[in-house]
């Protein structure tokens, strides 16, 4: 990868900021980074190598990166979500359930071995899409605070799940690998709270920013990508490093000048390499090839949207419930193991992204109906306040 390539996919990454400009379309800025990546890549202009190590690298970080500011965006410290973790968890339980269902239905109708891999998928929720809608939305209340922690639950549970669903002969080494990091991760919280209650991570900052020598931003990615390091070497997901180490800062408490250092970093440059690159990873020439792959991946989007939808019967709100459908690490990871592994069929990669496209299309379309009814008035701005 030279650094030619490199401002190539700067550029076309910037497709995702123009499609998501119109604020009535409400669209993701992963989108168009996404279908940026389709152009310049494997099923277009073939004019990056999705296979270059450089480049497949800082994916990986922009991955890890992107699910951990993710898991940061969890609320963990909040009362209110902890109060509605019982209600979120029991709808959890329930998609999980119906997911099982209607996943193995799917396999068969499809003749594939994949049910568990189709469960998983039908079962999950990205936090990664859904926290940044309800916060751009300023959606609140009760059933907000609910979807959100029914939305953690599932992220995380699906995340433990799906190295054991994709590679079920290896489900044993998968499970120890996630314990290592979920152990790690659990270890991490305790020496770091102690830390935050002492003042120490207090003083470290002050000099830090007195010094200019960014001394959180580089011991916390230190810390992401040596969990990540143990999830590639356990053979796990480099997701759940990065959405459990997430939560960990969440829980902690994370500084407001570091959040907006790695929002930078990630939004504005490893996070649009890592959509190009998978969107360039895609063989979108495989679905003309297999169109029953395209039937499989509209089967999938739709079923995941019915799935959260039939929550409803739990007292969620059907807007809500489309929302909390919407998909994006879950089929990404799995895009990426499955790939590696090669125990996906031709064509299914990219019709696990267009089963994810249809649930982001579905999420869009809920939240702005969910504005109508949950959107919050915006803080009020403090006149009496002097001027600096």
């Amino acid at each position: 990868m030279t650094f030619l390539t490199l401002a190539l996919v700067g550029v076309v990454a910037l497709a995702g900021p123009v499609l998501a400009l119109p604020i009535q379309w409400r669209l993701p800025a992963v989108l168009g980074e996404l279908l940026a990546g389709i152009v310049i890549g494997s099923s277009g202009f073939a004019l990056v190598d999705p296979t270059d190590p450089t480049f497949s690298l800082l994916a990986d970080i922009g991955f890890a990166l992107m699910m951990f500011v993710a898991g940061t965006h969890v609320p963990v410290r909040d009362a209110n979500i902890r109060s509605a973790l019982g209600r979120g968890s029991l709808r959890a339980g329930a998609a999980a359930l119906l997911a099982a269902a209607v996943g193995i239905l799917i396999a068969a109708l499809f003749a594939t071995a994949h049910a568990p891999l189709y469960v998983v998928l039908l079962g999950s929720s990205s936090a990664a899409l859904v926290l940044p809608i309800v916060e751009s939305l300023r959606l609140g209340g009760v059933e907000v605070l609910a979807m959100t922690a029914q939305v953690a639950v599932a992220d995380l549970a699906c995340i433990v799940a799906l190295p054991l669903a994709v590679d079920p002969k290896n489900a044993g080494r998968a499970a120890l690998g996630a314990l290592a990091v979920a152990a790690c991760s659990i270890a991490l919280y305790f020496i770091l709270r102690p830390l935050e209650k002492s003042g120490v991570r207090g003083r470290l900052h002050r000099i830090s920013e007195s010094r200019k020598f960014a001394l959180e931003l580089r011991i916390q990615l230190t810390i992401l990508f040596a969990l990540a390091g143990l999830a590639v070497f356990s053979h796990v997901s480099i997701m759940l490093a990065g959405f459990s180490f997430g939560l960990v800062v969440s829980a902690v408490g994370e500084p407001r000048r570091l959040a907006h250092q790695l929002f930078a970093l990630s939004e504005g440059f490893l996070g649009p390499v890592f959509f190009v690159w998978l969107g360039a990873s895609l063989s979108m020439r495989d679905l003309s090839t297999h169109p029953e792959m395209i039937l499989l991946g509209l089967c999938l989007g739709v079923a995941a949207v019915f799935v959260h939808a039939a929550l409803r019967v739990l007292g969620l709100p059907l807007s809500l419930g489309v929302l909390s459908a919407a998909q994006l690490g879950i089929p990404v990871a799995a895009v990426s193991i499955g790939t590696q592994l090669g125990v996906l069929l031709p064509g299914e990669p990219s019709a696990l992204i267009l089963g994810a496209l249809v649930t982001i299309a579905a999420s869009v379309v809920a939240g702005s109906r969910s504005a109508h009814s949950f959107a919050q008035p915006p803080p009020a701005q403090d006149t009496h306040r002097p001027a600096r």
